[in-house]
């Protein structure tokens, strides 16, 4: 759990294994992007009115996205099994190409497309664990294919789109949110607790010896935050400087760029976190007044309280008196703590539960079986994830639970405060003022 749960993260491949999983067969370790070996198989799939899903065309766990060479054609080829002789070690260092071992009768089925090898003509980029085609086919690669005597490969956009939609959908970028929460743990406990629970403090210490200040403060840093925040969405959405969130993982072509859907949901926040400054700092300006009336009275001592400096002069009273109230919150915090590392875990293994499944499909998927040596029409049908109705509900009833234990324990501690400065005001209050 401390890496994500690979499910969430990657890929399946044709027989139904998880990218990256050790212990799939064969072991698929850091074999982690998800590459689709057949272009007309991505081609069809995104044609408009097609049966054909990519989901059931053909694809393998790579180490690294192919591309395209510029003097000979390069090839990927299956899982070595059957009468292919070599280690996962050896597929991997020879650039998974074994081509020019393959008998005649293989040959001749990975000029039809159907494997077990398949030419490199478009090249690829790693685009969230998955090999996102770049629908410019190498002009070279394509001679010499059609020099050899392959089938006609499909040169169309399509092929990029296909992909693109795939790793765009709904669901699969639900996935990376879930992911992300799974890997970002450490910066969930720092930014999340540990730096809310120390400037909580901070912030009950300057009530107690900063009184007549903590009005300014806090307006300040409140905006301050807002602001902050503000620009660190408008950076990441790609609207000031050129620092925007990029799906393409590792380097890259420069002039190669590929659109997530996550990006518009930066823009979204960026648009919604600008509202939200700019309702800040003109309500701040709006009761700039209500301060300087409330702070002038505690200045003066004076009689007659106004809201504002009752409330802040009460509370500092309570702080300084009834110094356990700095301590209490840490109570309600760490129980809630508690709760929220058991939510987060168990949330997290139910979005990456369901069954790997095998697709029902009607279409030609046939690819060469190195270990029956034909090429097989049957069961030739991808996998995915398909969750249960139990599980759906056990979501929804789990986020239910979440939301409730959190205003629990909220209002219970609220209850507890409010009691404590509601009794200290109602027995004390009037000795104070007077």
């Amino acid at each position: 759990m401390l890496d994500g749960n690979i499910r969430l993260t990657y890929g399946l491949d044709y027989k139904g294994n998880v990218c990256g999983d050790k212990h799939a067969h064969p072991g698929l370790h850091q074999l982690e992007l998800k590459y689709w070996l057949n272009p007309n198989q991505v081609y069809q799939s995104g044609v408009k009115d097609s049966q054909f899903k990519l989901s059931n065309a053909r694809s393998i766990c790579l180490l690294d996205c192919p591309t395209p060479l510029e003097d000979s054609l390069s090839w990927v080829c299956d899982y070595p099994e059957g009468d292919i002789h070599l280690s996962m070690d050896d597929w991997i260092d020879r650039n998974y190409d074994y081509y020019e071992i393959l008998t005649p009768e293989m040959k001749n089925a990975s000029l039809q497309l159907q494997g077990p090898c398949y030419p490199v003509i478009f090249p690829s980029v790693n685009v969230y664990w998955s090999c996102q085609y770049i629908a410019r086919a190498s002009n070279a690669s394509l001679r010499h294919w059609k020099q050899m005597g392959g089938v006609d490969i499909k040169e169309d956009i399509v092929v990029d789109k296909s992909i693109h939609s795939f790793i765009n959908s709904r669901s699969s970028v639900l996935k990376r949110y879930m992911a992300d929460i799974g890997k970002a743990w450490p910066v969930l406990i720092v930014c999340g607790g540990l730096l809310p629970l120390f400037l909580s403090v901070v912030w009950l210490l300057m009530i107690r010896y900063f009184v007549a200040a903590m009005p300014w403060i806090t307006v300040a840093f409140f905006n301050i935050l807002i602001i902050t925040v503000t620009v660190f969405y408008y950076l990441k959405a790609g609207w000031i400087g050129n620092d925007a969130i990029s799906p393409i993982i590792g380097d890259h072509d420069p002039y190669i760029h590929v659109f997530g859907r996550e990006l518009n949901h930066l823009r979204a926040a960026a648009i919604l976190m600008t509202f939200v400054m700019v309702l800040s700092i003109l309500t701040s300006i709006a009761i700039v007044r209500r301060i300087l009336m409330g702070t002038s009275v505690l200045k003066a001592r004076a009689k007659k309280w106004y809201y504002i400096s009752n409330c802040t002069q009460v509370a500092a009273k309570v702080i300084g008196e009834v110094q356990a109230l700095i301590i209490f919150p840490v109570i309600p915090y760490s129980i809630l703590a508690i709760f929220y590392m058991v939510w987060i875990s168990a949330a997290l293994h139910l979005f990456s539960s369901g069954q790997v499944v095998q697709n029902n499909c009607n279409t030609n998927c046939c690819a060469y079986d190195l270990l029956s040596e034909k090429v097989n029409c049957d069961h030739c049908c991808g996998y995915s994830i398909r969750y249960t109705p139990h599980i759906a509900v056990a979501i929804f009833f789990h986020l239910f639970g979440c939301y409730w234990a959190t205003k629990f324990f909220i209002a219970c501690s609220s209850t507890v405060i409010a009691g404590s400065v509601a009794s200290y005001y109602w027995t004390r209050g009037e000795t104070s003022v007077s």
